[in-house]
């Protein structure tokens, strides 16, 4: 431990001082020749005596009060091994703050996140990263997108199902042995869209752009720009007229420079640690239709660090200001509808009666309306056959 610039006594001079002492000195007259006083002499004769270290005690106190439970601790630890969760994912699991969790993983010693493997749990080589970050202003002001070319699964489960021992690179999954995951990727909001599709053509391309543009105005945003690489399907003149059209400024990163695109590459990353190689798939197909489960737990329940430990819905205003929407809405039609009666009646309206009428419709028709809004959200993912809750997918087989 480094010495404060006025200290008197280092670790070798409380050696000689407990020296000198040993050797028939007085206590007093040692204190005076170092520059200390009697006390302070006194104190490190002491522990030279019993044997203790002659540097600084550290200044964590001996007992915390209130510190973590052991029990606590260890539900944390296993928590993060069994599930790969980050500290904010772990505070809402374990119920512990995710900094609290986070010291706890870095007081054990478990490796980092970026450092393992989502399945096997082993370590792996950990790629560089970069400090340099940036964010827009409002959603849908820039929409990263990329592709990126994923092995199907072969019937029955790869390698990570049935062992490194059947691994036969002979046997495919049934035409193509490689898939292409198009990701798309709010820069503000982080909210994703991803579609798994057979190849990464012009007009697969140009139909994936059209079909994302369409849900992220769905919920309310207006896509101004869309970053992607220098790849054929995004060079094509039908993908350009396709972003023409709908007012949309496209805009291409430097050759061979992919972290000008690094958040939509980023989010390839999540896909392949949480959803592609997040457990032991039986085959292609399952895989395949945990996709659209994923995302919505993505977007709608998994905390992200990015948008201060909410969803990335959360960033959306017409998302996370639907009691507010809801509230105006039906403030409106509510207002409508009793000014209508008073006129019939040849009634006289007050301020505070307009006011009284405003904050009614406000209880009644918010909680109706996100209640309606939370259920078609969830009776669309039924139709279109994914499982309800992300959890039970990848909770089955970890």
């Amino acid at each position: 431990m480094s010495q404060h610039p006025n200290a008197r006594l280092t670790p070798r001079g409380r050696e000689l001082l407990a020296s000198r002492v040993a050797g028939g000195e007085r206590v007093s007259a040692v204190a005076r020749q170092m520059g200390v006083s009697r006390q302070t002499a006194s104190k490190w004769l002491s522990r030279a005596r019993r044997g203790e270290p002659l540097s600084d005690r550290p200044r964590r106190p001996r007992r915390l009060a209130r510190s973590t439970p052991p029990e606590v601790e260890e539900a944390v630890c296993e928590a993060r091994s069994s599930m790969l969760l980050p500290p904010l994912a772990l505070a809402a699991v374990t119920g512990v703050p995710a900094r609290t969790c986070a010291r706890i993983v870095a007081r054990r010693g478990l490796p980092r996140l970026a450092d393992v493997d989502r399945v096997t749990g082993e370590a792996r080589r950990r790629g560089a990263a970069t400090p340099v970050r940036y964010e827009r202003e409002r959603p849908g002001e820039l929409l990263h997108v990329d592709v990126k070319k994923v092995a199907r699964i072969p019937d029955g489960g790869g390698w990570r199902a049935r062992g490194a021992s059947e691994l036969d690179h002979g046997r495919g999954s049934g035409g193509r042995r490689v898939a292409c995951l198009h990701v798309a990727v709010d820069d503000f909001s982080r909210v994703a869209y991803a579609e798994l599709l057979p190849d990464e053509r012009r007009g697969t391309c140009s139909a994936f752009m059209a079909r994302c543009l369409a849900f992220f105005a769905g919920l309310g945003v207006a896509v101004e720009r869309v970053m992607t690489d220098n790849g054929p399907g995004y060079r094509s003149r039908e993908l350009n007229a396709l972003l023409a059209a709908e007012g949309v400024r496209h805009i291409y990163t430097r050759p061979y420079s992919p972290w000008q695109n690094g958040k939509v590459e980023r989010m390839n990353r999540t896909l392949a640690q949480e959803w592609q190689y997040g457990r032991a798939w039986d085959g292609e197909a399952e895989r395949a239709d945990a996709l659209p489960a994923y995302l919505e737990h993505y977007n709608w329940s998994r905390p992200h660090s990015a948008c201060g430990g909410l969803p990335p819905m959360s960033r959306i205003v017409g998302v996370n200001n639907l009691l507010a929407h809801n509230a105006l809405f039906g403030a409106t039609m509510s207002l409508t509808a009793f000014i209508s009666r008073a006129q019939t009646r040849d009634l006289t309206l007050s301020a505070a009666d307009v006011a009284r009428a405003v904050l009614l419709s406000v209880f009644e028709i918010t909680v109706l309306r996100f209640v309606l809004d939370v259920t078609r959200m969830r009776a669309s993912l039924v139709r279109r056959g994914a499982p309800m809750h992300w959890e039970t997918v990848t909770r089955k087989k970890l």
